[in-house]
Order: structure tokens, then C-alpha cells, then sequence
């Protein structure tokens, strides 16, 4: 693969010599390559139209959750370029060497989450905005929780619904939706924010060679715990003992399984109908229905 001419030399300058680049598949933004250095492999993610600052926040928050993950493993930033006015940025990181996962792979996993889970927040937000994917992601801090989820995660995403032909639902259901937030979201006070990995599908979980569990492209904030829970339960879900390892060292409230997880899906739900559209408006819509159902 030959990488563009300007990438290849910010990243010569901070890498060393760059002996090879082979292209990866998957990913949603930008393209991902390995290239063999001097030093080793190095995963390279890189992207032409990049948003402003969109590697810069995704090194902050990789360094957070390294800071914050203890038996799961996180890439380490060996160098980010970011996006300037030409749009073409790059982040390198630590290679991991893929593998199957060891014994009690899930276990350690959940335990890992928990770790991210306890690390010390302070309210409902971050101090800097990211993104979803290829989409903004809001971080403004908030009063309380309700509040955090409506004007900072799903508000935002309908409003980028209707430009892009129009919301899942009924507006007569999300204003329905939005005004029993406060009662629905009531629990995350009682729990208290948590530091979140912020799009934990399996995807964004890699089995090393070690047997080991790592955590890759996080979207940090801090916010209510079961977000993290409902996004792993969105696309396929986790193996039976991560949640029972998570409930056993931290129980859910009720009210997760049968309500408060339809909402946390939500957010991500319409993050896939402005990314992708589709099918994904049907299954927006019907979660929705589910929780003003189950409210």
C-alpha cells in the first residue's frame, strides 16, 4: 500500500524509517494499515478528510483508559499527527497481535470494565467533545444524567436525523420519551457517574496472541455505567460470564434489562441511521416503542 506522500513523511519523522504497509480491513474512518518500522509493527489509522482534532481526542482517550483499565490492555499512542485545515491527520499505536482468547478471557474482561467503571469521575460529560465514529459526539457537562442524555446524546442525533430525511418515531413519541427521562434515568444518581469506554461493541474488543483482552477505539465521557452494558448487548453481545463476572462485582439496579437498556440503545441506534440509514430506522423505531412501553 503506498500511503500519501505527506503521511508517510510525518510519520518517517517520528516513527524512523518505514519498511512496509500492509492495508487492513474494517473501520469506518479513515484507513488502517501495519507497518513494519525499525523498532516493529505499528498499527497506522490515518484519513484525508479527517475533522478537526478527531486523532488528537482519540489519543486523549485511549491514554484515559489505559490510565483507568486495569487487567485489560489498551494500546499505547506512539505518535498522532492531527487534522489540520488540509483535513489529513494520523494516529499510530502500539501493534497487537491478534490471537484467540485464553481461559477466563471473559471474566478478565468484565473485570477490566469494572476497573474503567470505578476509576474516580467527577459529573455527567468530559471536558472536551469527541466523536462517534465519523459523527460529533457532545461532551457539554450537565446538571444531571437525564439531562446529559437528552441534550448531549440523543437530541443531537435527531436533529442530524431529520436534515438527513427524517427520524425513527414520531416526534409525538420522543417528546413522550423525553419528558420521562428524569423518572426512567432516575437510577444513574443513585449509582453516580462512571468513566465509560463509550462505543463497547466486540468489535472494539480484541483477543491478543497472550490470551489477553485489549480495548481499542474508546469515545470516553463519563456517564452512567449501563451505557457501556447496553451497547455490548446492541450487536450480538458478550459471552453469559462477562455479565455475570460485571453483576457479580457490581449489581445492576432493576429497571436495566426491562427499560433503561432500550434507552441507552437509542443514542447508538440513531448513530447507525446517520451513519447508514436503512434498516436501521425500523429498529430504531421499535426500540423506542419498547421503552415508552415498558415506562
Amino acid at each position: 500500500m503506498t500511503l500519501p506522500p505527506r503521511v508517510l513523511e510525518e510519520v518517517k519523522a517520528e516513527l524512523g524509517e518505514i519498511r512496509s504497509a500492509r492495508p487492513l480491513g474494517g473501520g469506518s474512518v479513515g484507513s488502517s494499515v501495519r507497518l513494519e518500522t525499525e523498532d516493529g509493527p505499528a498499527f497506522l489509522k490515518f484519513s484525508t478528510t479527517a475533522p478537526p482534532r478527531m486523532f488528537a481526542v482519540e489519543a486523549a482517550g485511549l491514554d484515559l483508559l489505559r490510565e483507568a483499565s486495569m487487567g485489560v490492555h489498551v494500546p499505547a499512542v506512539l505518535a498522532v499527527c492531527d487534522a489540520g485545515k488540509g483535513g489529513v491527520g494520523w494516529i499510530a499505536l502500539e501493534w497487537l497481535e491478534p490471537g484467540r482468547p485464553g481461559k477466563g478471557f471473559a471474566e478478565r474482561l468484565a473485570l477490566g470494565l469494572l476497573s474503567v467503571h470505578r476509576y474516580p469521575a467527577g459529573g455527567w460529560g468530559a471536558e472536551e467533545d469527541g466523536y462517534i465514529g465519523a459523527l460529533p459526539q457532545r461532551n457539554t457537562p450537565a446538571g444531571s444524567w437525564p439531562e446529559f442524555w437528552w441534550s448531549e446524546r440523543l437530541e443531537p442525533q435527531l436533529a442530524l436525523a431529520d436534515d438527513r430525511g427524517g427520524r425513527p418515531g414520531s416526534l409525538e413519541e420522543w417528546e413522550r420519551l423525553a419528558a420521562k427521562l428524569p423518572d426512567i434515568l432516575a437510577p444513574a444518581e443513585q449509582d453516580g457517574p462512571s468513566l465509560l469506554h463509550g462505543d463497547l461493541w466486540s468489535g472494539n474488543v480484541l483477543a491478543m496472541e497472550s490470551g489477553q483482552a485489549a480495548f481499542i477505539d474508546p469515545a470516553p465521557y463519563e456517564g452512567h455505567r449501563e451505557v457501556d452494558l447496553a451497547m455490548t448487548e446492541l450487536f450480538g453481545g458478550f459471552d453469559a460470564d462477562f455479565y455475570a463476572a460485571y453483576e457479580e462485582g457490581w449489581p445492576l439496579l432493576p429497571g436495566y434489562r426491562e427499560l433503561r437498556r432500550h434507552v441507552y440503545q437509542l443514542y447508538y441506534l440513531l448513530v447507525h441511521v446517520n451513519l447508514f440509514g436503512g434498516s436501521y430506522h425500523a429498529q430504531t423505531a421499535d426500540a423506542l416503542r419498547r421503552a415508552l412501553a415498558a415506562s
